[in-house]
């Protein structure tokens, strides 16, 4: 079988540290080509990896032959590159948030089923082998009806993570359009949709900046959500967690508790109401400090050579925005959105 031919837009950090690596360990993929505007960045790529450099995206889609791409940029840039790419024939896998509107996410999709190409987006959470275990579990029924929820996701900010630590374009609010709520909260509303099976009716919001200084976007974000099915739960994203970040999901459910990545080596918890209590070690998640394989590069490989639609599909990435930007919404407001 040929391998599928892979162009990486943007190689800061989570280029560096998920999807490049990632892609080349896979064996049904080649690396062929790297785009950044900062072109050592992309040669360092190269050198590593093989392919070639770019300083622009446009010029890989002009001049490579390739099936797919990795589209790892400031979100301010998902948009373009995604419809770029989905109208020269190529599968795109995007980072999260996979846009800034609804606007930008609707184009996003409508270029990808008009080139007849799959669009993916890199909701990693789903993947986390807690997380898998945690939706098995609840799918099982026998924890019964989820009543309220938890759900957080924290660390000490993106100046620890990102390839430019504090001068990174995440601090910089016309090319992140939005801080923490962007980076984490939108990993949590497509985590909590996932495991529910449910959807966000109403948001409510207080979302700012308390700590990050010399930045206009969100550093920390407290929201209260209801879902479809009436159970209501608060997610978090902060990135002022110093001491003891945050990534944890827990369920009250009619007949017991479930606790996801709360203890360190029992990733998730059951404890019923009968007094049963069963611990399940499945595997960490993964963290900034302690890198495991993501699981995304894979499924999108899989679905491209498997001519399977991608389940973190274009449709699945713009539910998660909605949740945020309204969010965004209520803070602005002082109302409680209905989504």
């Amino acid at each position: 079988m040929n391998k599928i031919k892979v162009a990486v837009f943007g190689c800061g950090a989570i280029a560096q540290r998920r999807h490049i690596p990632e892609y080349a360990e896979n064996q049904h993929v080649e690396l062929v080509a790297f785009a950044d505007p900062n072109l050592e960045r992309a040669q360092e790529m190269v050198e590593l990896y093989g392919g070639k450099a770019y300083a622009s995206y446009e010029e890989i889609l002009a001049n490579e032959d390739i099936d797919a791409v990795s589209v790892c940029t400031p979100n301010y840039l998902h948009a373009p590159m995604t419809i770029a790419a989905a109208n020269a024939g190529k599968h795109v896998l995007v980072e999260k948030p996979m846009a800034c509107s609804i606007e930008e996410a609707e184009q996003m999709i409508e270029a990808a089923h008009k080139n007849n190409v799959y669009l993916m987006v890199g909701h990693n959470q789903r993947l986390m082998p807690p997380h898998v275990k945690a939706k098995e579990i609840l799918d099982s029924g026998k924890l019964g009806k989820v009543l309220t929820f938890r759900t957080s996701f924290g660390h000490p900010g993106p100046e620890a993570w990102s390839v430019d630590g504090a001068d990174s374009w995440f601090f910089r609010k016309e090319e992140a359009i939005m801080g923490a709520m962007g980076d984490l909260g939108v990993h949590k509303s497509d985590f909590i949709r996932y495991l529910l099976n449910d959807e966000v009716a109403d948001v409510a919001s207080f979302i700012g900046t308390l700590h990050k200084e010399g930045t206009e976007v969100d550093d920390n974000a407290t929201c209260l959500l209801r879902m479809k099915s009436g159970a209501i739960g608060t997610l978090v994203a902060s990135w002022t967690q110093y001491k003891g970040g945050d990534n944890s999901t827990i369920l009250w459910c009619e007949n017991g508790v479930m606790k996801i990545g709360t203890v360190e080596g029992n990733e998730v918890i059951v404890e019923l109401t009968d007094g049963t209590v069963e611990t399940y070690q499945v595997g960490m998640m993964s963290t900034n400090e302690k890198q495991v394989p993501s699981g995304v590069i894979d499924a999108f490989v899989e679905s491209i050579t498997t001519n399977t639609p991608p389940t973190i599909s274009g449709e699945e990435g713009l539910r998660a925005v909605k949740v945020i930007l309204g969010a965004f919404e209520s803070q602005k407001t002082g109302r409680v959105v209905q989504l």
